[in-house]
């Protein structure tokens, strides 16, 4: 089996039930692993919640190391609609030429860099310099604030031998308290100053309120993103015909991010609280109990994908659930997809081949369900195109 490949973990139990169980710190958990289960469960707001104790709706639980609701993240509609109604033109800001021509500049210069170098550890050298500069822009940020963000390492909550790190979490809290207190001394264009200057409902944000938008921000889109941009690494180094065929046809780079998000689905899953007793596949399900919803199962399900365990670079029919589904579906995805996009777009013209050195395969354990969501280490050599 290729380095790069992700086998899929849930194929057995999505085909023999469409559901799993799990424990989650004495909180049990049942897995929704079927595309159509996913997608109705995710719609369906009012049996199953969001609005539950801030962190329970997290796999694993994050109840035990914070307090601040994760906003939009954590409330149904309508709350949920009238809190993304004043934070979405902000996340929607990657669509503006001049963002995108800042973002390519950072790309580019990195890329340059490690062109230099004979060897690169993808992931602390290049994946989360990459998300932490770009998220400057994101925020508006100045750029050097990124060496902050970098030195948190990969993940906000965790730590390399603590799943659920709460000092590690501290550090994260206090910053964005810290933060918040500078632009209600000194109001900004930054997205602090912004947030605390919105109307809702009447009135101001809270300083909890921007706090849990921008815990969101930092935890959400992190590990996310650097595996995606690690896992695309490692695919395009065992595949060099993959990044020959994107220098050709760079028409097809838009499906071939989706693509690639499909398959790798960086964020397992999602959970939700049952809100009365009911049914999903058949299976009876109690009331205040959690459920997950399984992206990377549901993304692998070939009743609606063909060919689901292979990486189809202009695959035409792709609705994918990588970045959630519904109401719910994830404000950082326009940044995201811009990132992956313009990455992509740089490296078909600048890298020949890719060459894995070393890598050592970050894999989740899940009570029983081992996958593969990345990698702790993930050494190559960037081979540049000679003109």
């Amino acid at each position: 089996m290729k380095k790069s490949e992700m086998p899929d973990a849930f194929e057995n139990a999505r085909t023999a039930k469409g559901y799993a169980k799990i424990d989650d710190q004495d909180d049990p958990v049942v897995i929704l692993l079927r595309h159509k289960d996913v997608r109705k469960t995710a719609h369906n707001y009012k049996t199953f919640s969001s609005a539950a104790k801030p962190g329970r709706i997290v796999v694993p639980s994050e109840v035990h190391i914070r307090e601040t609701r994760q906003l939009p993240f954590e409330v149904d509609p309508p709350l949920h609609g009238e809190y993304r109604t004043i934070i979405e033109p902000w996340f929607k800001r990657p669509l503006q030429p001049e963002y995108q021509a800042q973002l390519t500049m950072q790309i580019d210069a990195l890329l340059e860099k490690i062109l230099s170098e004979n060897s690169v550890e993808v992931i602390r050298d290049f994946a989360l310099p990459l998300q932490s500069r770009a998220l400057t822009l994101l925020l508006n940020i100045p750029y050097e604030e990124a060496e902050t963000w970098i030195s948190w390492g990969t993940h906000v909550f965790r730590s390399e031998d603590t799943a659920l790190d709460g000092d590690k979490a501290n550090i994260l809290y206090d910053y964005i308290d810290e933060q918040i207190e500078k632009a209600i001394a000194k109001p900004g264009e930054d997205v602090y100053s912004v947030l605390l200057a919105s109307d809702f409902q009447g009135r101001k944000l809270t300083k909890e309120e921007v706090k849990g938008v921008m815990v969101l921000t930092f935890a959400g889109g992190r590990d996310t993103v650097i595996n995606a941009v690690t896992n695309s690494i490692a695919y395009f180094a065992e595949h060099p015909q993959s990044l020959e065929r994107l220098r050709k046809e760079p028409d097809i780079i838009g499906n071939t991010v989706e693509e690639l998000m499909r398959y790798f689905s960086p964020l397992t899953h999602m959970g939700r609280v049952v809100q009365e007793d009911t049914y999903v596949c058949e299976h009876a399900i109690k009331a205040n109990t959690r459920v997950s919803l399984c992206w990377a199962s549901a993304n692998r399900d070939a009743n609606v994908f063909e060919k689901p365990n292979e990486v189809l670079l202009d695959r035409k029919m792709n609705p994918h659930v990588a970045f959630g589904f519904s109401h719910h579906n994830c404000l950082g995805a326009t940044h995201a997809r811009q990132i992956m996009r313009i990455l992509l777009k740089t490296m078909s013209e600048k890298i020949a081949s890719i060459q894995i050195l070393d890598a050592k395969e970050n894999i989740e354990e899940l009570d029983g369900f081992n996958r593969k969501v990345g990698y702790d280490t993930l050494s190559v050599t960037f081979n540049p195109i000679k003109l």
